[in-house]
C-alpha cells in the first residue's frame, strides 16, 4: 500500500463508475428489506441513523427519500489507510472547482461522491492531480 503523497497523487488513477448512486439518510439503524443486498455499496452508522449509498435504480424502486444523486469515483490506486495529505489533496482540487464531493475509505481504495451532474467536471479535476504534484 502506497504512503508516498507525491506517488498517489501521479498514480490516483480516478475510476467513474457508470450508474448513479444514492445517499439516503435513514432515522432508523436498520437496512429496510426493500433494498437489495446487491444494490447496497456501503453504509455508516451514526447517532442520528444510517447513512446508506445504494444503487440510483434501487434507491427509487424501494421508495427511499434520496439526500443526493453521486456519481461514484473511485481512485484506484492502493493507497494506505495512514497516508497523509492524499484526501486533503483531491478534496482541494475539488473544491477550486466549486465541485462538493463526500469521502468514504475502504482499506485499499478512497471513493468519492460528487453531484451526479458534476461528474465529468469531478473526473477533470481529479485527472489533474498528477500534474500538480
Amino acid at each position: 500500500m502506497m504512503r508516498d503523497l507525491a506517488q498517489l497523487l501521479a498514480e490516483a488513477s480516478p475510476q467513474l463508475h457508470p450508474r448513479p448512486v444514492a445517499i439516503v439518510a435513514l432515522d432508523d439503524l436498520s437496512i429496510p428489506e426493500t433494498v437489495p443486498a446487491q444494490a447496497l455499496i456501503g453504509s455508516f452508522r451514526e447517532a442520528e441513523g444510517l447513512t446508506l449509498y445504494v444503487d440510483l435504480a434501487a434507491a427509487e424502486a424501494a421508495g427511499l427519500r434520496i439526500a443526493m444523486r453521486a456519481a461514484w469515483i473511485t481512485m484506484t490506486v492502493n493507497s494506505s489507510l495512514d497516508a497523509v495529505g492524499f484526501t486533503a489533496a483531491f478534496s482541494a482540487a475539488l473544491a477550486q472547482a466549486g465541485i462538493a464531493c463526500n469521502v468514504v475509505a475502504g482499506a485499499r481504495h478512497d471513493h468519492i461522491f460528487a453531484p451526479w451532474e458534476q461528474k465529468q467536471a469531478a473526473m477533470a479535476a481529479l485527472l489533474g492531480l498528477g500534474d500538480a504534484s
